[in-house]
């Protein structure tokens, strides 16, 4: 029977062994065969990407993590789905096992700061030369190519200043070339965007966001296609980055409703936004509400629907004003990460305060010295409760 994606996440695992609608979570570090015979065969599947029940060692996964990756591959339309113990443990992941000394790596400049430092810094000490380009501007990625460029790294939309890319273009181009194609998927999911169908070869997404849902569980999720699938699963066996067997079981719980609760974040966002269109202060609210909203044509030529996480521009002469602002909120909380049930606000510092520390900065993204960006995780409350927050909260800006 032909299921939606809406049947598919409430039905996609059960324990039938005790008739449980959960799998059960399977802690192991040692797997045990009858004979050394069953143990090569099974062996033998791993390495043909057979379908398997369990692993044959613990650092591998286990039952609980195959389960979970299953449900990822459908979800992700991908041939391999592997998971990591956090987020950014999958951009780890995809960066160690195709890049060489010598090589060159193409990243976005809006991408995550973890990213971004791992790009620049600890490459860097394995000779490979990570060059940032204008998120904005396919013809500065295109220029940036060169024989050396092994990865275009992406991350769509920048989870601080909301660029949107022409995603079809960065894969026509890195074919073209033998490019690896690598997605940060985080914001849209995969239920808004497969980008493995458009021809990336890794789709990547903190599981820790809206996977989970829940503001409980870390890992990290890389969908992959067949083509760099070896060799990542050659760096995964040996690395142990595996994700732990409590995580998968709750990150599979928050699946079932990933399409629920990204529709009411969404709805949620839209009564929020047109609130905050309206208050002088507020100068730009980065996220692709309307039509003339910047990158919209391009959000709406991928994307299927969009989530809770935007950002707003504040223009004020004082910063300390829009901190008492963050501060103020008695309804967001003040903290790292998104894509949980709650209200979420922090001051993005995207300004490099010296000269020689690139990472603290953003090289391609202007704005003046009276502007500042409040990022805004907008919950599952009741959005008039945000609302009339944000409202009380915003008479502290000066």
């Amino acid at each position: 029977m032909q299921k939606s994606i809406t049947t598919f996440l409430k039905h996609p695992t059960r324990d039938s062994s005790n008739r449980s609608a959960n799998p059960p979570v399977i802690r192991a570090s040692t797997i045990l065969f009858d004979t050394m015979q069953e143990l090569y065969r099974h062996e033998k599947k791993i390495k043909k990407h057979q379908k398997i029940s369990h692993y044959s060692y613990g650092r591998y996964g286990s039952s609980t993590t195959i389960e979970l990756e299953n449900i990822l591959k459908e979800l992700e339309k991908a041939y391999h789905v592997f998971l990591t113990g956090t987020g950014f443990g999958g951009v780890a992941l995809a960066l160690m096992s195709l890049c060489r000394p010598g090589d060159e790596i193409l990243v976005s400049d809006n991408v995550y700061g973890p990213t971004k430092e791992i790009s620049e810094k600890l490459l860097r000490e394995f000779k490979v030369n990570a060059i940032f380009y204008n998120p904005d501007s396919f013809e500065d990625l295109k220029n940036k190519v060169s024989k050396k460029t092994k990865m275009i790294l992406v991350e769509n939309p920048g989870s601080n200043t909301f660029e949107f890319q022409d995603l079809s273009k960065i894969v026509k181009l890195a074919k073209k070339k033998g490019i690896y194609t690598f997605l940060d998927n985080t914001w849209g999911t995969p239920l808004y965007l497969k980008p493995l169908t458009i021809g990336f070869d890794m789709s990547f997404s903190s599981a820790t966001k809206y996977f989970s849902g829940h503001s409980d569980a870390m890992g990290g999720s890389l969908a992959v296609n067949r083509k760099v699938f070896k060799q990542i699963m050659f760096f995964y066996r040996l690395s142990g980055y595996r994700m732990a067997a409590d995580e998968a079981y709750l990150i599979i719980r928050g699946l079932r409703t990933l399409d629920t609760r990204l529709n009411q974040h969404y709805q949620n966002t839209k009564k929020v936004i047109n609130f905050l269109k309206k208050q002088k202060k507020i100068s730009e609210i980065l996220y692709p509400y309307k039509p003339s909203s910047k990158n919209y044509k391009l959000w709406k030529k991928y994307y299927s629907g969009a989530t809770g996480l935007l950002s707003i521009v504040i223009k004020s002469k004082k910063k300390s004003s829009v901190i008492k602002f963050v501060n103020s909120l008695e309804l967001f909380g003040i903290g790292y990460s998104w894509g949980g049930f709650e209200s979420l606000a922090i001051l993005q510092e995207l300004r490099s305060k010296n000269k020689d520390e690139y990472l603290k900065g953003r090289k391609y993204f202007r704005f003046n010295k009276d502007q500042h960006i409040v990022r805004l995780h907008i919950g599952l409350e009741d959005p008039q409760d945000l609302i009339n927050d944000l409202k009380t909260s915003l008479r502290y800006i000066k």
